[in-house]
């Protein structure tokens, strides 16, 4: 029976596969094979997978080793030799290429060393090869990290900058851009000259100025002994120059510029403050949107940096309607993943001080939009909807108004607090690894794929908890809406996460739902919530929890006596532990104030309230001769003092039948001397609430009378 054409195709992967293979394969049919495969993957995202999975990589690296190991025989010889390692590196190379699973298979294959052994060949064409796979191995964060600190390599890495090749020059360049990430190293690469060989490359070619712009903005970000350095006469005009290249034709050098420019800024004030230069920094950056490939996607990421946290940057960006632009771009249609996760990150950022953006992007009409993002196949874009919504929604007026809390932004916000989508994904990954045991020393790379990925799925959680806690303040009635789609439930669940930043953005969100909560809702959320993990949450490890925790408890018991006995039950378990967490010497000024509100809230109630907040902080057995309320009227910080005055006034209201009783004991533990002293606090704050207390106090006279 005749065969099917197709079953024998030379150019089928599983043919090609098997010819790399194959020890009867001649050396001429292999190195044809490889030019094939490095045709078929090359932009060609399900190709490689496809290579990826019949296990190419393994194969095409083992064929670059033995052309990389001594050769015998002449010329001809050599040059055949010579062209499988052009080949086969150049296949390695378009594996990594924009992919991390084809970046992490040529790691473990063994494929790094094997490239850097190139750089020193002598054909030239070799050289090229291998540094361009390195240069694409090192665009990945699996890469590995480069340890400048050791004098060889220091040595290694100067030959590179120094080289006379183009792309081993940009390799060097590239190689500082992924490692330089501490300040020591970035202190290390400046004392070895690498700034004024980077400034130099700024003169060189396309390539050149491109890797030198990105590595310049690595060694300069946050480090302003090394900003100044590279400001400083020793390295001529550079400042200039990279100004200038943000007019340059290519627009991944004016982005690169741009990027170079910001990094300078932010880590230093002093630096760039002319108005031209950040208008000139906006209106590139705003050109650049336009771009149809990879620097329209990265444009709003480096827009990002340049408005985040600076008022002044925010408003020069409105005024240059850099607002309207992105909401062109939103409603234009269909785009790459990335571009839409740094769009929403770049409306986040312009709206997170100013309430005039807010009022933009609300006139727009984009709402739509985000709240559809929220159910985005991409983990990354339905986080950066997350984050928009929690920034857009800072504003008092269109929270008051009922903006936010509706069902088409509250359901997908609860849905993403137990997003399966990404954990299944890494718990996979887990089971694989584990599974099958990768090789000992591959545990590097498999824990960095797992960290970037548990990280990610943390990030949707916490952007989540994050947008949940600014929209569930609102003064209407629509929190029964984030209630009735099951948003509590979640809360209350991430509440006992072992990730401490989703424990404290998960009460920080119950903090918000329940303030001016009715208190059927209240009693609602305790029945899940239940005082035992309010107790936990009080004592956990970390003191931004605890702070949040007694912020909830405090928001509970604000309102009618119904609010304070629906927390005040099961034998005053909660005020014990609060007066517990106060007494402690340990405790941050931040929970001490939560603490004193919270005591204050619960002795606004009636005369049981009121004398179980006396035991707490007036206990009948006192060691210390200061007691807790003199401490705390003796701090520092003026909110304490303001929180405890708070206290004092509710536990002397004149019009409670035991006050008489209270205030002789405040008078005989000498609070009311501490208190005539602080009517002249200089806290107005402060000297308003002590002038409220002392005139309640005096109402009772001398104790001693």
């Amino acid at each position: 029976m005749p065969t099917s054409a197709n079953s024998n195709h030379p150019s089928r992967p599983e043919d090609l596969i098997g010819r790399l293979n194959s020890a009867h394969t001649p050396y001429e049919a292999k190195l044809k094979a490889l030019r094939d495969l490095k045709n078929q993957i090359i932009g060609n995202r399900t190709k490689k997978l496809v290579f990826l999975k019949l296990g190419a990589v393994p194969s095409v690296v083992s064929i670059l080793s033995s052309a990389a190991a001594p050769q015998d025989g002449g010329g001809g010889n050599r040059e055949f030799h010579e062209s499988v390692l052009i080949q086969s590196a150049a296949a390695i190379g378009s594996f990594a290429c924009g992919l991390d699973e084809g970046v992490k298979a040529v790691l473990d294959a063994g494929a790094f060393p094997l490239l850097m052994s190139l750089i020193s060949h002598l054909n030239e064409k070799v050289v090229d090869a291998g540094a361009r796979s390195l240069k694409l191995i090192y665009q990945s964060k699996l890469a590995p990290k480069y340890d400048f600190l050791q004098v060889k390599n220091m040595e290694f890495l100067l030959s590179l900058l120094n080289s006379k090749n183009e792309k081993v020059t940009s390799l060097g360049a590239s190689i500082i851009t992924h490692s330089c990430q501490t300040a020591a190293e970035q202190q290390a690469l400046s004392g070895a000259g690498v700034i004024k060989r980077l400034v130099c490359l700024l003169g060189g070619s396309i390539n050149q100025k491109d890797a030198s712009l990105e590595s310049l903005a690595a060694m300069v970000k946050g480090n302003p002994e090394v900003a100044s350095k590279f400001m400083g006469p020793e390295n001529g005009r550079a400042l200039g120059v990279v100004i200038e290249l943000m007019k340059d034709k290519y627009p991944r050098t004016r982005l690169l510029a741009s990027m170079c420019l910001i990094s300078i800024r932010n880590t230093s004030t002093s630096y760039l403050q002319d108005l031209g230069i950040k208008s000139a920094l906006v209106l590139v950056l705003l050109e650049l949107l336009d771009d149809p490939g990879q620097v329209g996607d990265e444009a709003p990421f480096v827009l990002s940096g340049l408005v985040t946290e600076k008022e002044d940057m925010q408003k020069i960006a409105f005024d240059a309607n850099v607002i309207n632009k992105f909401c062109e771009h939103l409603t234009a249609g269909s785009f790459q993943t990335k571009r839409l996760q740094g769009i929403f990150l770049a409306l986040s950022d312009l709206c997170s001080k100013l309430e005039c953006c807010r009022d933009r992007l609300l006139d727009l009409q984009v709402l739509n939009i985000v709240t559809e993002a929220l159910a985005h196949d991409s983990a990354e874009v339905r986080a950066a909807a997350c984050i928009f919504f929690k920034n857009v929604s800072r504003s008092v007026k269109n929270l008051s108004a009922g903006q936010f809390m509706n069902e088409a932004i509250a359901v997908p916000l609860v849905q993403l607090l137990c997003d399966s989508r990404t954990s299944v994904q890494y718990l996979s990954s887990l089971f694989w690894i584990f599974r099958y045991g990768y090789a000992i020393e591959h545990y590097n790379a498999v824990t960095i794929y797992l960290a970037v990925g548990i990280s990610r799925l943390m990030k949707n959680e916490v952007a989540a908890l994050g947008a949940i806690s600014n929209v569930v303040v609102n003064f209407m009635a629509r929190k029964s809406v984030f209630m009735e789609c099951g948003g509590v439930k979640q809360l209350v669940q991430l509440t006992k996460s072992m990730e401490s930043a989703i424990r404290v953005n998960a009460v920080w969100a119950l903090k918000n739902l329940v303030f001016h909560l009715s208190n059927r809702c209240k009693e609602e959320i305790l029945l899940e919530l239940t005082s035992t993990t309010l107790v936990s949450l009080i004592n956990d490890p970390e003191a931004s929890v605890q702070e949040q925790a007694l912020g909830l408890i405090r928001n509970l018991v604000d309102g009618t006596l119904n609010s304070i006995d629906c927390v005040f039950g099961e034998d005053g378990e909660l005020l014990h532990a609060i007066g517990r967490k106060m007494r402690r010497s340990t405790s941050k000024v931040e929970v001490q104030i939560q603490g004193m509100y919270a005591l204050s809230n619960v002795a606004s109630g009636n005369e049981l309230h009121k004398e179980a907040v006396m035991n707490q902080l007036l206990p009948q057995a006192v060691d210390d001769k200061e007691t807790l309320l003199v401490k705390f009227l003796q701090s520092s910080d003026s909110r304490l003092r303001t929180a405890t005055l708070w206290a004092i006034i509710n536990l002397t209201y004149p019009s409670s039948p035991n006050t008489c009783h209270r205030v002789n004991k405040l008078w005989n533990a000498g609070i009311v001397s501490q208190l005539k002293n602080m009517v002249n606090d200089p806290c107005l704050d402060v000297k308003l609430r002590a002038w409220t207390a002392v005139g309640q106090l005096m109402m009772y006279g001398d104790a001693s009378t």
